[in-house]
């Protein structure tokens, strides 16, 4: 609409867009980085001017890979309040350079403090470790302040007549101390085959190797130079590797990430894997065949249903890419063996399984988790949001989607909401 906008440091938007009234700074994922380069950000007259306020905007403040060690938990919520308090004099620093007609934030710090610090902070946690300090149990709540602080300070510079958006696009909660391997599922249903144990354990072992070499033994700028390589692309080699190695796709109708956020399940199909053996007039008797085996599945240990529903992807997307969304993906239930709030499975790659099953209880010295493993907090479907401001009624609660709240901020902004925008103006929530 041609006003002078700031969007920083949201995931999946790099390369940044080059907007002609503002800046944009893309997030920490894109491509794969320990720091921001002038890459990341539009107009990158802006990055050099951000780096002599603030020096190096780097990722890798917090190593994740080493989250079990004695005092990390204890460290964690000082680490991410001072993360929060930088990133927030930064959007000031902004502010004041300006005035912005829209300004857009993003914090990821949440939900860091959620995944690390879920078990110390919820003693009826089925991972919550025998003795918790009150460093260990208030780090959750002190995030959670910086974050109240932070907004105070953006809003006492902005001034009381702003329209604001606060949203959170998922929920977290607590894990589970159950471990699911859903390769393992598709195999005991004879819908996948692994590779002999001997192979198989020698490419899980060749993968972790690599992996581990290159996290925890490289420098910073090898890393780095190796990461951003479009023509190896070894990331993904070895972490397909590590995850899909031990399968034998020759003999393998359907097959999992066993991503613990994103449960899924793809087919191989024919014509688009590499060795895929699904023909399409075989897809929906596979589809079928997967359906009922994880409809049919059960927590050993209460005999409850562990998956609620299986959804085709054609059910959730549209768009040009969606072919490149798994073909099904998981509505997993919550083990409520243990608290009536309910605590979320943890899936783990089969390749790494200690045993060959399905199941297994995680052991004490797994609790507190770290990257790559199973962490003690994890996500839940519903989100959060709050809209505050002059076009805003004083008081009241209502559920919305997602997709309704960008709608929404346009109309309170008097902008026409495009006639594509699948949300719709939550009028109900407006003066």
């Amino acid at each position: 609409a041609g006003h002078p906008c700031a969007c920083l440091g949201f995931p999946a938007t790099w390369p940044p867009p080059q907007l002609k009234h503002g800046v944009f700074m893309s997030g920490w994922d894109s491509p794969v980085a320990l720091s921001r380069d002038a890459s990341f950000v539009w107009p990158r007259k802006y990055f050099e001017s951000l780096c002599k306020a603030f020096d190096v905007l780097q990722f890798d403040d917090i190593d994740e890979f080493h989250a079990d060690r004695a005092g990390w938990v204890e460290a964690l919520p000082a680490k991410l309040c001072a993360r929060v308090q930088r990133f927030t004099d930064m959007a000031a620093h902004l502010l004041a350079e300006r005035e912005w007609h829209t300004m857009a934030l993003y914090y990821g710090e949440s939900d860091t403090a959620a995944h690390y610090l879920w078990s110390v902070h919820d003693s009826s946690s089925p991972r919550a470790p025998s003795e918790v300090s009150d460093a260990q149990r208030l780090g959750l709540t002190r995030l959670y302040q910086a974050l109240d602080r932070a907004l105070a300070q953006l809003m006492q510079q902005v001034g009381q007549d702003c329209e604001l958006t606060l949203l959170s696009d998922h929920g977290s909660g607590g894990s589970s101390d159950k471990v699911l391997y859903l390769n393992r599922v598709l195999a005991e249903a004879g819908l996948l085959r692994f590779r002999q144990s001997g192979r198989a354990q020698a490419v899980s072992y060749a993968g972790k190797v690599a992996k581990q070499a290159g996290l925890r033994v490289l420098p910073r700028r090898a890393q780095q130079a190796l990461f951003r390589s479009r023509h190896l692309n070894a990331p993904g080699r070895v972490e397909a590797q590590l995850r899909f190695g031990a399968i034998d796709m020759h003999k393998t109708d359907a097959f999992s990430d066993e991503l613990n956020y994103f449960p899924s399940i793809h087919l191989n199909l024919a014509g688009r894997e590499p060795q895929g053996r699904v023909h399409l007039q075989d897809r929906e008797r596979v589809i079928r065949d997967v359906e009922a085996a994880l409809m049919a599945l059960r927590d050993p240990w209460t005999g409850q249903s562990v998956v609620r529903q299986v959804w085709r992807r054609e059910e959730l997307f549209e768009g040009p890419v969606y072919e490149r969304a798994p073909d099904l993906l998981l509505d997993m239930a919550l083990d409520r063996s243990s608290h009536s709030q309910g605590y979320s499975y943890n899936l783990m790659p089969s390749v790494q399984a200690p045993v060959a099953t399905s199941w297994r209880r995680l052991a004490v010295e797994e609790y507190l988790g770290c990257k790559g493993r199973s962490l003690p907090g994890s996500h839940r479907a519903q989100g959060f949001a709050l809209l505050w401001g002059p076009q805003v009624q004083a008081a009241g609660q209502l559920e919305a989607h997602i997709l309704d709240l960008p709608a929404t901020l346009l109309a309170r902004m008097q902008l026409e909401v495009p006639m594509h925008f699948d949300g719709r103006v939550l009028f109900e929530a407006l003066q």
